[in-house]
């Protein structure tokens, strides 16, 4: 449906019952709306438009009303022609700016954006964790503990340093660590760190039979320095859920349910959330837009955020299809732009 479509008066009806309804959550009645939308004409008139703009379906009637709600096309005809945004205010920017400071740790700021994403939009806020940068090993150093101790020494990429723990199979020198050391560097210096100790296990599996026991024991201490650390199996921080079930009615309730449990199995939303991130800006997902028949009475609208030079993951916020877009769109647009900005420096 273009608004082209659409007679200027038709337009100004359409406007002004999407933002009645979202701001009661009532069917709105043609009487309601001549002093609504300003128009010099009676209410027969707009009843007359009102059911013109049913009959293209943008509009529907409940059956236990007289008025007409929006369906999700004539939203997604108000989103993308009819709105107009708002301005963050001075409180909310205050509380991005000083919650998405760049000395707080990715993990902190994802945590702070997805609870101001909910605090500043009364929905639910989400964000991705971000996607683990390649690791490649740069130089591994070994000192020997006590006993059967050694302390490991990673640099990884460009200037990720970690220190670890590790215990070997029998005590080795200070000598023989440096030429394990120098022997990692050599084969495995600028390769991933997975390929790495792969490449090591495989080794290990294959020459165990033919090699003694301080290659075999020099082989899997090289390994265990370059295990990678089990991911946390933290895919996305939401925060707000709670909101949702303050606004819902009666009727709503057994449909957030439904959605409570796509949160908790996450597959369908990490799929959307993929997509979200191969897109160009803030995405507006009205109901069944998103692709699940659970979304069908709610929002979904996102933004990538960055380092500054790769996508690291998604923002967003999740609520009824009758959310205050003029208001959400500017503060995912600007909590994603905030992010990337912490998170470059």
């Amino acid at each position: 449906m273009r608004p082209d479509e659409l007679s200027e008066r038709a337009r100004t009806v359409l406007k002004s019952l999407v933002e009645r309804h979202i701001r009661d959550g009532q069917p709105v009645a043609s009487r309601a709306l001549v002093e609504e939308a300003g128009l010099p004409v009676s209410a027969a008139t707009v009843r007359n438009i009102m059911s013109d703009l049913e009959e293209r379906g943008l509009l529907h009637s409940p059956h236990t009303s007289a008025g007409r709600v929006p369906t999700a096309q004539g939203y997604r005809l108000f989103v993308d022609r009819l709105l107009q945004t708002q301005p963050l205010d001075a409180a909310a920017l205050a509380s991005l700016r000083q919650q998405l400071n760049p000395d707080r740790s990715p993990s902190e700021l994802v945590q702070s954006a997805s609870s101001l994403l909910s605090a500043i939009t009364t929905q639910a806020g989400l964000v991705t964790v971000p996607r683990p940068e390649a690791r490649q090993l740069r130089q591994v150093e070994f000192l020997p503990l006590s006993g059967d101790r050694v302390l490991v020494i990673l640099v990884i990429n460009e200037r990720e340093v970690q220190n670890r723990i590790i215990h070997t199979r029998r005590t080795f020198s200070e000598s023989e660590l440096r030429e394990a050391a120098a022997l990692v560097n050599q084969r495995f210096s600028g390769q991933a760190l997975e390929h790495a100790q792969q490449h090591l296990l495989r080794e290990m599996a294959e020459a165990r039979s033919r090699i003694d026991d301080y290659l075999q024991a020099t082989l899997d201490l090289a390994s265990q320095a370059l295990e990678e650390p089990e991911a946390s199996g933290e895919d996305y921080v939401v925060a707000g859920e709670s909101r949702l079930l303050d606004q819902a009615s009666p009727e709503e309730l057994g449909r957030l349910r439904e959605l409570f449990d796509v949160f908790e199995r996450k597959k369908d939303l990490l799929h959307l959330l993929e997509r979200c991130s191969r897109a160009q800006g803030v995405q507006v997902f009205i109901g069944e837009e998103a692709g699940y028949d659970v979304f069908g009475d709610y929002s979904v609208i996102t933004a990538p955020y960055t380092d500054g030079a790769r996508i690291l993951g998604v923002l967003g916020v999740i609520g009824p299809t009758r959310m205050a877009y003029e208001r959400v769109i500017p503060v995912v647009d600007v909590t994603a732009r905030m992010l990337s900005a912490a998170l470059s420096q």
